[in-house]
């Protein structure tokens, strides 16, 4: 899979509305037949940053997200709310869905 992990650095006054602001583009990309999720969370320790922890099944579903209308919307109406350009990890892992954290495993619910 294509995993991507990306932070976004939202103007003050545009942070508490970051969720209703890409709304409509985390339905659309959610509902990809290749997503595999899009999650967005926003930082304890900075209230203006939003990580996005999103994976596609493979590169042809990643060139899709990227070729989508909906991604192209986006590439117009973020920007103008982010405080920065994003920084972005993206990495191509051999596994298909989050695996197991052993090390801090609760017994009875493997």
């Amino acid at each position: 899979m294509i995993f991507i992990t990306a932070k976004f650095r939202v103007r003050p006054e545009h942070a508490d509305r970051w969720p209703e602001i890409t709304a409509d583009f985390t339905r659309a990309t959610r509902a990809e037949p290749g997503c595999l999720w899009f999650d967005w969370s926003r930082s304890v320790a900075e209230p203006t940053e939003y990580v996005l922890v999103e994976a596609f099944r493979d590169d042809e579903a990643g060139a899709a997200h990227v070729q989508s209308e909906h991604f192209k919307a986006a590439q117009q109406t973020l920007p103008p709310h982010l405080a920065e350009t994003p920084r972005i990890v993206n990495a191509t892992i051999p596994q298909d869905d989050w695996a197991l954290l052993g090390e801090m495993a609760v017994p009875g619910h493997e």
